[in-house]
């Protein structure tokens, strides 16, 4: 997808970037050492007698979902192979090991006897055709098709006019604006882009001035922070949603326009504090920026139907609740109208980021398996959450997850937590009413994912910001840690604020 923006150079250096970065972090001898214990640790939990588990009663098919889940959890903790490919592996592994349509060895016991619990092996592979996937798709359509109508570059020029020329209100400029398009376009694409508007700006400043600084550093702090505030903004968002509005688990229905009311405030508030504490940590010895985003698009019939179903479109998700149209049901309105009028051809289709969709429907099938086999209701029968604090599970899945995410994909670490937090939250619904209820549990692994920005190695923004040159490691570590501990707190209390009082 990433071919069609602005700045595709820069993501191209990214993926090399990290591809190099993998293979330096695991030299062949480490990384066989990874992959085999990987392997061998759930291999164990494979084989060990059920005894083992403290789980009375727990059948061959959940020791079998319970080992897949170590397998993947080890996978992307070990970074040894990309961790969407983890993600097919473990479909893949459910499908031929523990659902209805396995291998004939893998359904039936000693006696021959054929288990009960065998997961469905459609509700597995509907997880690659989840409406919370048409809901990315849709989203990815429109990105693709803003850049090919121009619509982002005419965006940023116009939704940057009104900052002016004073350096101080062009940096507030640049976090909003980029906050704005993460919430609509991936994050790489977003920070691939505003950099791309920046580089210009950052070569004519001082050499011996900290307000570059604070530029680059706002674009990855921008479309980190902006991914929050809708379903479609970042990865972990949807796999929280897709949790927390199963019709056959909490069925909370959380609506399109519901969620961005809660995290656009949060969202708004951050990137305030954001510019705060970039113009005083890397103050301007340039006082005026001048700005120059140009275009060469010239505009077409085409353009103005993408103009139009973009409006509509984003109307529609932000009305969802009030219209009675679904925000996944909403989705395909642009890829219907833009397929047609051959605003996105076959091409554009194959550029989609398969690999985001292919990471999603991993997390939703560990989930679909634990469910369907009764690893779930084991767990909650097994283990006492409900006599846990809720306020210790809270603070401490919360840092837990954010101080992986620093380390991990931001989805790897969604997909590992949410599933788990969801069979916690589920047994502890009471205790957790006062505190917001399960969604403080499940939208606080998104909230933890996207303010965990404290190395390069982060997120994909800053590895493209860190790639200018401009920014020491050590000044994104302090701006990071900063911004971390502000999300982790505000975005806990909006949290709990929101789902006492029932907006969420």
């Amino acid at each position: 997808m990433f071919k069609n923006f602005h700045g595709f150079h820069l993501v191209e250096e990214y993926h090399k970037w990290k591809k190099e970065h993998r293979n330096e972090k695991n030299p062949i001898g480490l990384k066989a050492l990874k992959i085999f214990l990987a392997i061998a640790i759930p291999l164990f939990f494979w084989i060990a007698p059920s005894s083992v588990y403290g789980l009375p009663g727990i059948s061959p098919v959940e020791q079998r979902v319970l080992s897949i889940f170590v397998f993947a959890a080890l996978m992307w903790l070990f970074e040894a192979v990309p961790a969407w490919t983890t993600s097919l592996v473990v479909v893949v592994l459910l499908l031929f090991c523990t659902s209805n349509s396995a291998l004939w060895f893998f359904q039936t016991d000693a006696a021959g006897v054929k288990f009960t619990n065998l997961i469905n092996n459609t509700d597995i592979l509907h997880c690659f055709a989840d409406p919370t996937i048409m809901l990315f798709i849709g989203g990815f359509i429109i990105a693709i098709a803003a850049t090919k109508s121009g619509l982002d570059v005419k965006l940023a020029k116009v939704m940057l006019m009104p900052f002016g020329t004073k350096s101080e209100t062009v940096l507030l400029g640049f976090i909003l604006v980029t906050a704005v398009f993460s919430m609509f376009i991936s994050n790489t694409a977003t920070a691939a882009m505003m950099l791309t508007f920046l580089t210009p700006v950052l070569n004519a400043l001082p050499d011996d001035g900290k307000g570059k600084v604070g530029l680059a550093l706002a674009i990855p702090i921008g479309a980190n922070i902006g991914g929050m505030g809708t379903p479609i903004g970042t990865p972990p968002n949807a796999i929280a949603l897709k949790f927390l509005n199963d019709p056959e688990g909490m069925n909370l229905g959380i609506g399109f326009g519901q969620w961005m009311m809660v995290m656009v405030p949060l969202t708004l508030i951050l990137l305030f504090i954001a510019w705060v504490v970039l113009k005083k940590m890397f103050p301007f010895k340039q006082k005026t920026i001048q700005l120059k985003i140009e275009s060469n698009h010239t505009h077409t019939w085409k353009d103005t139907l993408v103009y139009i179903t973009f409006g509509i479109t984003i109307l529609l998700w932000l009305t969802d609740t009030v219209s009675g149209v679904n925000a996944n049901v909403v989705a395909m309105l642009p890829v219907g109208v833009l397929c047609m009028a051959g605003v996105i051809t076959k091409r554009d289709l194959e550029e989609l980021s398969w690999s985001i969709l292919w990471m999603i429907a991993g997390a939703f099938s560990l989930g679909v398996a634990m469910k369907g086999s009764g690893l779930a209701t084991h767990l909650i029968e097994a283990i006492p959450f409900a006599s846990w604090s809720p306020l210790l599970v809270i603070i401490g899945s919360g840092l837990l997850c954010y101080l992986m995410a620093n380390f991990i994909s931001h989805t790897a670490t969604a997909a590992l937590f949410t599933p788990i937090l969801a069979i916690a939250g589920a047994s502890m619904s009471d205790q957790l009413a006062s505190f917001g209820g399960v969604s403080t549990l499940l939208i606080g692994v998104a909230i933890c994912s996207s303010v965990a920005m404290v190395l390069p190695i982060s997120t994909p923004p800053n590895a493209l910001a860190d790639a200018t040159g401009f920014i020491k490691q050590k000044y994104m570590v302090k701006t990071g840690l900063i911004m971390g501990f502000a999300g982790l707190l505000l975005g806990y209390l909006t949290l709990i604020f929101s789902g006492v009082y029932g907006l969420l």
